[in-house]
């Protein structure tokens, strides 16, 4: 008589669509090809139904033991109370948008574009320029993450550093461009901008998901 194997419960904290799945190709579905993706398998629904409502990180990690028990008050490596920004182009140039989305909820802050004939690192930079802008203005504390160390270093030289030619398709660009370095040059800030590690966190609150 064949041994029935025993039932196991799939954790998806990140995936496509983040749940508790019965079946391993069902959770295949969720995590292959999505990049940070988080999950893990529970011997019962009790357990695996506990550990989605709690941090992945209470679970998983580099720190985390083979049959350890869960810490229930694990903290996630990065800040949760924190905006994130990122951007998305659709070409090289092509379209391009960027936005601010507080960590710890996934509550958009702002949202910029789409902008006609944008690169990514433009809107990379202006996206961390606007957070700080932001910041400055309400006298905001919370640190700002980005995934781009060219957009972390092009801020801290005031200056964006793009290839790309100044058309009149991207004037508005330009113009974006221009004002950020502006701001750059006549304000000082305290907000500490960190670089979001995305081979160990996962991808960036902010992203767009269009990879």
């Amino acid at each position: 008589m064949t041994k029935r194997a025993k039932q196991k419960y799939y954790v998806v904290w990140r995936g496509v669509d983040p749940g508790i799945y019965e079946h391993w190709t069902d959770c295949q579905l969720q995590i292959k090809g999505y990049e940070g993706a988080l999950y893990k398998s529970f011997d019962t629904k009790e357990e695996a139904e506990e550990a989605f409502a709690d941090s992945p990180y209470a679970y998983i990690g580099k720190n985390s033991k083979k049959n350890a028990k869960p810490d229930k008050n694990a903290q996630p490596p990065y800040i949760p109370e924190s905006l994130a920004v990122d951007a998305a182009c659709s070409g090289n140039p092509g379209r391009m948008e960027y936005r601010g989305v507080y960590v710890e909820t996934g509550q958009q802050v702002f949202h910029v574009g789409p902008l006609t004939q944008g690169t990514n690192n433009i809107g990379e930079f202006l996206a961390l320029v606007h957070g700080l802008a932001l910041f400055s203005r309400n006298g905001c504390t919370m640190p700002i993450y980005s995934d781009s160390r060219n957009a972390i270093l092009w801020v801290q030289q005031k200056k964006c550093r793009t290839k790309l030619k100044q058309t009149a398709q991207n004037a508005a660009v330009f113009d974006l461009i221009a004002r950020a370095e502006k701001w750059l040059k006549e304000n000082t800030y305290n907000t500490a901008i960190l670089k979001w590690e995305t081979s160990a966190w996962g991808e960036i609150p902010a992203d767009f998901g269009r990879k």
